[in-house]
This record gives C-alpha cells, structure tokens and sequence, in this order.
C-alpha cells in the first residue's frame, strides 16, 4: 500500500467487557486516503464507523478497548505516539466533524471565541473573516455573535467545520456532517466538501449511512460491515446506478 495522506493497515478494535469478555468492533481493517480526495465510508448504524473515526485519532481510552494495527497520517504512526504529540496532531494535521453540532459546540459560548480558540490552540492567528468566508459563512457581527442555539442547523455544522479546518490540516474526518438537515442544505454541503478540496487540496474521510450522499460527494467509497469493510470502489461501482439523486 503505497503512502498517502492516511494509511490503516489492519486496524482492530476489541471492547474489553467489565468481565473480561472480548467483543470485537473493528476487524482488519486496512484502506488509504489520498491527498486531497473525499473517501466515504458507508455503513448501517452500529456497523463501528464512530468507532473507526475515534480510533484514527488515537482517541479511544484503554481501557476498556484495545486498540492493534497501523495509522499513519502522511507517514507519522498514531497508534503508538505518545499524548502530548497527540494533542498536537489532532485539530492541526488531523481533525474530526462530529456528527451532533448543537453537543460539539460550547453552548455558553459566542462562535467567535470557539472558532478562535481552534485557532489559537495551534498557534494560528488567521482571520475569522477568511476562515468563515471558507465555509460559507457570513463574518457578520450577527453570525460572530451568536451563541450556537441562535443559528440553524446548517450554520453550526459550517461552523464545526470552520473549527476543523482552522490549521489545514491534511485530513479531515466527518462523522455523519448530514445528519438532520434537510435536503437542500445537504446539496449545499455536499458542494461544500467538493470546493474545500479543490481550494485546499486536504482530504475528507466521509462517513454517512447515504448513498445518495456518498454518490454525489466522495471518489471512492468503502463499505462497511459488522466492523469490517466488505467493499471498495466507485460510487456507481459500489452502489450501482440510480443512487445519485438519493438522500
């Protein structure tokens, strides 16, 4: 498997039980991200795409889970990287969506102030007007102002985005960006993600339970089961046709 932007090489989870039981979540799982490609990785609920998600960050605690294998950010091995060159890692080369904006966001605190500190946390000093306008986002005082519970559902997942983007890092992971918003804000991010890539040329590790999603938004799509990905291909190659109009 030749280098790129994230490389896992039979990753495998296991959750240790309070009896010591052994319950396998992630299986083997081995793929690669190219630099500045969207890769989607599709799956019903509860197949361990969150999982996945959490452990490419190296952010699932021991215990109860442990945690095999390889995962290799632009050649640097994660899996075995001591914390404090975790917490530089993570937010500057890589960073996660997560999927509930509303819980990801401080609610006591204006955005502008929560984007900042994604900013200043690197040692970054980029102006939140450029940084909004990345996103599609007015920096208006209205919008810098606002608490999260002021704005609409699409505007905070801009806004998660905006924080997960504030160092351009090479990787972005996005667990489920979509979920709740309604069908026109899901073509507006989709065209999103497509335009940070050519713009940036970062990558994006799409997670979604939508084909319709992953066929208008990802170059490769990989296919999730029971902690194992069963499928890898195009979108048509995977979902065959008829998919690309889908939610």
């Amino acid at each position: 498997m030749s280098s790129g932007a994230l490389t896992v090489r039979d990753l495998t989870v296991d959750l240790l039980s309070v009896r010591n039981i052994t319950v396998p979540v992630l299986s083997d799982v081995s793929f690669q991200v190219a630099p500045g490609t969207i890769v989607g990785l599709f799956g019903e609920s509860g197949c361990g795409k969150t999982t996945l998600a959490l452990a490419l960050l190296n952010l699932l605690p021991a215990p109860p889970y442990r945690v095999r294998g390889s995962v290799q950010l632009r050649g640097f091995e994660l899996l075995s990287a001591a914390e404090p060159q975790l917490q530089r890692i993570r937010g500057a080369e890589i960073s996660l969506v997560f999927q509930d904006p509303l819980l990801a966001l401080n609610p006591v605190m204006r955005v502008r102030h929560q984007v900042a500190e994604a900013l200043r946390a690197h040692g970054r000093h980029d102006g939140l007007d450029s940084l909004f306008g990345l996103v599609g986002l007015p920096a208006t005082p209205r919008m810098l102002d606002a608490y999260p519970h002021q704005l609409s559902g699409g505007e905070r997942q801009r806004v998660v985005i905006a924080q997960a983007l504030a160092c351009r890092p090479a990787l972005v992971v996005a667990d489920e960006p979509f979920t709740a918003l309604d069908a026109p804000r899901v073509v507006e991010l989709s065209s999103l993600f497509r335009d940070l890539v050519e713009k940036l040329q970062i990558s994006f590790l799409l997670i979604s339970h939508s084909p319709g999603v992953l066929a208008r938004t990802a170059e490769k799509v990989l296919v999730m089961q029971a902690g194992r990905i069963v499928d890898c291909g195009t979108p048509r190659q995977v979902f065959g046709k008829g998919t690309a109009h889908a939610r």
